[in-house]
């Protein structure tokens, strides 16, 4: 049997709490310790899940060979560099960095260490979308709508970095990573110095376009996808990870029959169940021991996040007019 793989968190805060104890029970590995600023927080952590606190991440970073990384995007690069440099496998949250040019330079520096760097885009592993995999075929049309109640936590970015550029992801993902011809968005802050509430229209090469629309304003959580291709529609509830895909009968022909039923097939969507969260250290975890890529690579985070940042300036834009 292979020796457990050391590994670590670096930020204890609400979502590093969730690696922590993900990490803490993932079979083949160590949970070395975790490490954050805030010694309260990184001891009541590493106390729940039965690790070590670490005040310097350095220390961390000396006894592990892969770490999950939690802390605010202002300092993405900073910690995302300290850990590639210390020859550490790095799952750094979204957004990847505050920047391109900080994005750049941890793809790079990942690809000269030759250590694998992915970026924690959950939805990637939703159940829905894992469910509506095996019937895509060349989606041309996506309208995604993200609502979430207003919280502190996430405020210092506008809501395009904090939620939408989930649904931007998923977007260039089933997209076939096709760049984006134009931009156009609005959007408008509320309750915070920043955008709160956006709608982005973006258009693809080979025609593809997408309708995104994203608030930190709700009273509930709601995440809905539908994608429209030659063959079919898809409805995903990405909360409740379910979808039905509605497609042609095969032998159909236009004006055949007189129920609906008889010219569409309505598909249930249905995915083995699994916690997202844990799913994604998974296979971060697989990638760092040689048995696959990770699942969302430094360059298709960076790709996100450049598209996000298009559709927050396009927002600036809109205001300037």
């Amino acid at each position: 049997m292979s020796a457990r793989l050391p590994v670590g968190v670096i930020g204890t805060g609400a979502l590093g709490r969730h690696h922590a104890r993900h990490l803490a029970t993932l079979e083949g590995v160590d949970l070395v310790g975790v490490a954050d600023t805030d010694p309260v927080a990184g001891e009541r952590v590493a106390t729940e899940v039965g690790t070590r606190y670490f005040a310097d991440a350095d220390d961390l970073l000396a006894r592990v060979r892969a770490v999950s990384v939690a802390v605010p995007t202002s300092v993405h690069q900073a910690v995302g560099r300290q850990a590639l440099g210390r020859g550490v496998a790095v799952l750094m949250e979204k957004p990847l960095t505050a920047t391109l040019e900080e994005a750049d330079d941890l793809v790079a520096l990942a690809e000269a260490e030759a250590l694998p760097l992915a970026v924690g885009h959950i939805e990637r592993f939703n159940r829905a979308v894992r469910a509506a995999g095996p019937f895509l075929d060349g989606p041309r049309f996506a309208e995604a709508e993200r609502v979430a109640p207003f919280t502190v936590r996430g405020t210092d970015v506008p809501v395009v970095l904090d939620l939408m550029i989930h649904d931007l992801d998923l977007v260039l993902h089933l997209f076939g990573g096709r760049e984006a011809s134009e931009v156009r968005a609005v959007g408008v802050p509320v309750l915070s110095p920043h955008v709160d509430i956006a709608n982005a229209w973006v258009e693809f090469g080979g025609g593809a376009v997408a309708n995104v629309t994203t608030s930190r304003l709700g009273l509930k959580r709601e995440r809905k996808l539908r994608l429209v291709q030659p063959s079919g529609y898809f409805s995903l509830d990405l909360a409740a990870g379910t979808g039905v895909y509605f497609r042609l009968r095969k032998g159909w022909t236009p004006g055949g029959g007189t129920a609906l039923e008889e010219a569409v097939e309505m598909v249930p969507l249905e995915a083995p169940e699994g916690d997202a969260l844990r799913m994604e250290l998974e296979a971060f975890v697989g990638a760092v021991r040689g048995e696959g890529r990770v699942a969302v690579s430094g360059a298709e985070g960076r790709a996100a996040l450049a598209l996000a940042l298009r559709v927050t300036e396009a927002v600036r834009r809109f205001h300037a007019a």
